[in-house]
């Protein structure tokens, strides 16, 4: 089951990274203004996310990449507590409504979650 969870991970963080490039525009949408420069930080997350992927994928490297997963989908939680600190019911956009919010700073939740048992089964 651990294989199987890892395996999955790694198909995840690939596939998403390579949606960075392939929709930038919606992965634009995910940063927060204050950053800035969306452009190179959805290309460089994109690219890290397959790199990360490959490292989850390969046994020998499953727990680096296990830890690596953990800190990259921690960073990207100050996306979505910053839009949770924003948040408003009259937005247009779901994400961007208070429940839409607590979603995205939930799913984040599990997927760290995921990523620690990941790297801790691998150890």
């Amino acid at each position: 089951m651990h294989a199987i969870a890892a395996v999955a991970l790694a198909v995840f963080l690939a596939v998403t990274g390579i949606t960075h490039f392939l929709t930038p525009g919606y992965f634009r949408t995910l940063v927060p203004e204050w950053l800035g420069r969306e452009r190179l930080l959805v290309a460089v997350t994109g690219a890290a996310e397959v790199v990360v992927g490959a490292l989850v994928l390969v046994p020998c490297s499953r727990p680096a990449g296990g830890w690596a997963a953990v800190f990259l989908i921690t960073c990207y939680q100050v996306s979505h507590v910053d839009v949770l600190r924003h948040a408003r019911s009259d937005r247009a956009r779901l994400l961007e409504r208070p429940v839409g919010a607590v979603a995205r700073v939930v799913v984040n939740v599990l997927y760290i979650t995921w990523a620690v048992a990941v790297a801790r089964s691998a150890a």
